[in-house]
């Protein structure tokens, strides 16, 4: 299927491990950066050669983490130009690479720019010192807006990520704290609601008794207020924690919700591609260095590569592509993938005023989004 195609790498390499974080992330004394980035373009072939002659062209390159900003701009530049040789690239490829204002760098800054990227996604996380040490963050405020005035300087697409929905948290505190956010010039948010994961640190703690997040009544008001703060601010929601000026949306992750194909290489990355013989997803081998042995032994470090039934794949569709504002187009998910709504269940649940239907867009309500996985389940 022709369409928008993403790569996403994977950095798996942090300094610190946060108490909230259940990411692949890995903490390191040291690490062979280049023979990383010659693994990872090793890999890339692989996936490359599975797609055969006919590849799409890239739209998107995104380097997540960990924390990507550890990555020296040469490595980061064997990658590029390992993708460059294995397929053709779009002209306005959109690059991202997350960043940790921690390890923000004037001069690494500079090879990242000068390797390709323009879109940054800065890990800001929060406007309050103490809130930081909570989180367990390296770097303090101060720190984190001299990061961002180096990204703003050098990058011409930048967004910043902030965690809120924290203990204690009041209202009007986060109203305080989104303003300030939503003044310091980016196009771009990404705003998650802290929540509490499986085998984290603050697993551990909230299953002591500690209270680290708020009620949910007291979230759903935070999530309310962040809804019409930004968009008064001209950054509405096009998903359910990312906000943008129109035009201005992370193209790479509008793969993902949009059900587009995408390569995933390192640890632990998952990849969709449209092969053949249907789509396949793609999943890669966890741990860094037994990824890293796997794909010096035979080329790649997957562990699966699974054929999606049209069922599995109407349904990972609907999971991403309801997350969106603008929904999912239900006579192309028909032809796509054979499958249709019971218009009676749908007629149910847009009576309560969880979905609506217009155009042939199936989306979900503001009140609906709270409720996200509970309505696909009733949908399937």
């Amino acid at each position: 299927m022709s369409g928008p195609f993403g790569i996403y790498v994977h950095w798996p390499f942090c300094a610190a491990k946060c108490p909230y974080c259940d990411f692949n992330s890995h903490v390191r004394s040291e690490i062979d950066a280049q023979g990383w980035a010659t693994a990872t373009a090793r890999e890339l072939a692989h996936y490359a050669a599975l797609q055969g002659a006919m590849r799409p062209h890239v739209t998107s390159i995104f380097f997540g983490g960990g924390t990507p900003s550890l990555m020296p701009g040469a490595a980061l530049g064997t990658v590029l130009e390992a993708i460059a040789q294995l397929w053709p690239v779009a002209p306005d490829v959109e690059i991202t690479l997350e960043a940790n204002p921690a390890s923000a760098d004037a001069a690494r800054f500079q090879d990242y720019r000068a390797a390709g990227v323009n879109r940054l996604s800065l890990g800001l996380q929060a406007l309050d010192d103490t809130a930081l040490r909570f989180l367990g963050r390296l770097h303090d405020v101060s720190e984190a807006l001299a990061a961002l005035k180096l990204a703003q300087r050098l990058f011409s697409r930048v967004s910043i990520d902030l965690i809120y929905a924290r203990a204690g948290q009041s209202r009007q505190a986060w109203q305080d704290e989104l303003r300030r956010a939503l003044a310091l010039g980016t196009e771009h948010l990404s705003l998650y609601q802290l929540t509490i994961e499986e085998a984290t640190p603050f697993a551990r703690r909230a299953a002591r008794g500690e209270a680290l997040v708020p009620p949910d009544e007291q979230a759903v008001a935070l999530y309310a207020c962040t809804q019409e703060l930004t968009a008064a601010a001209g950054r509405p929601a096009y998903e359910i924690s990312n906000h943008a000026v129109p035009g201005a949306e992370c193209r790479h992750n509008l793969v993902y919700w949009r059900y587009g194909a995408y390569v995933g290489v390192g640890p632990g990355a998952h990849g969709r591609l449209d092969l053949a013989d249907g789509r396949v997803a793609t999943h890669n081998e966890k741990l860094p260095e037994r990824w890293l042995d796997q794909v010096k032994q035979r080329g790649h470090g997957g562990v699966a590569t699974t054929a999606l039934s049209a069922q599995e794949a109407a349904e990972e569709l609907l999971l991403m592509g309801l997350r969106l504002s603008e929904g999912v187009d239900l006579d192309a998910l028909a032809t796509r993938f054979h499958w249709r709504a019971d218009p009676a269940r749908l007629a149910a649940l847009a009576e309560a005023g969880w979905v609506r239907v217009l155009n042939g867009r199936l989306s979900v309500t503001p009140p609906g989004r709270l409720v996200l996985n509970r309505l696909i389940s009733e949908l399937l």
